[in-house]
């Protein structure tokens, strides 16, 4: 039978194949993955590329697979289609607004512990048949992850962000110090009292803990810098809790922006908080973003309104 004009010759099945295949990296994986046989997965995938006229994939015995040039290029694409099929899918079968299937979030590591919970507790209280699929990672792995399709959104400070994203803020913090209790500027500075703000020069010469996650490295170096010094960086973390617990052990100060409820370490030990007042120091956004030109799923738009509606009631 002919093909009809305008009516791709693939399936959806035969797609899902190959982005699954391009997930997991085997054969093996993708068909647990689908809820499918290896048998049929392996002939989704050649027929895929009998019906394109082009190799997706090579597979190699006891090493899995992994993408051509022209299956790297195909895959965002490949993801966008099952996106909008599976939304349309919704939309034909579903109640008027009903939100569901998979939200796949990205949330910069440092932000994890303070942000995520509330966000996704609305966000599953609102929407219960929606499943969310979480990745914690820094900026540059999270930007791939987005512009490969394997995010739909990402959590993040507005800094360095691609030029062709675009955001909702969900927050505004500015940067603090941290130190120890028993630091000489724990009770205040030049008579400011419990409490009081902090000139950033006044630690110039004492040891620093850096959060050493792009980009907040060298966004901290740089608020540094304007008060007239280079930090001495005496310890480098990863981890936002790290950071603070080398803090409360007296090890050093440091310049974040998270903001914890609570003033104690993991040890237990106080960590005290100081806001800077020379050079003042901007607030840095916290956002939920995305590419201007991608299209949101149904639940990614779900998401972006709840922040956005969480952000106007502050």
């Amino acid at each position: 039978m002919a093909k009809a004009t305008g009516v791709p010759s693939y399936t959806m099945q035969q797609l899902a194949a190959f982005v699954a295949v391009a997930d997991t990296g085997t054969i093996t994986a993708a068909a647990a993955r689908l809820g499918l046989s290896a048998t049929a997965v392996r002939a989704a995938i050649d027929e895929l590329e009998r019906i394109l006229g082009v190799q997706l994939c090579v597979r190699r015995r006891a090493k899995g697979v992994t993408l051509t040039t022209a299956g790297e290029a195909m895959l965002a694409k490949a993801r966008v289609v099952l996106h909008e099929a599976v939304d349309l899918e919704l939309d034909v079968r579903g109640e008027p607004g009903q939100v569901s299937g998979v939200l796949h979030v990205g949330c910069y590591t440092t932000l994890g512990p303070t942000v995520l919970p509330p966000l996704l507790a609305g966000f599953g209280a609102r929407y219960p048949a929606a499943r969310v699929d979480l990745r914690e990672d820094s900026l540059d792995r999270l930007r791939r992850a987005v512009d490969a399709r394997e995010l739909d959104l990402v959590i993040a400070y507005d800094i360095d962000l691609p030029r062709h994203w675009t955001f909702v803020t969900w927050l505004r913090s500015a940067p603090r110090v941290h130190i120890h209790d028993g630091h000489r500027l724990a009770t205040g500075s030049a008579g400011d009292g419990e409490g009081g703000g902090v000139r950033l020069a006044e630690l110039a010469e004492e040891p620093m803990i850096l959060l050493d996650v792009p980009p907040s490295g060298e966004h901290v170096v740089d608020m540094c810098r304007s008060a007239g010094f280079d930090p001495r960086i005496a310890l480098r973390t990863s981890n936002y809790e790290t950071a603070r617990a080398l803090v409360g052990r007296g090890l050093g100060w440091s310049l974040l922006v998270q903001r914890t409820p609570v003033d104690l370490s993991y040890e237990g030990r106080r960590v005290v908080m100081r806001d800077v007042v020379d050079p003042p120091l901007p607030p840095v956004a916290i956002v939920v973003a995305w590419p201007r030109q991608s299209p949101l799923t149904r639940a990614a738009q779900a998401f972006v309104q709840l922040a956005a509606r969480a952000a106007e009631a502050r």
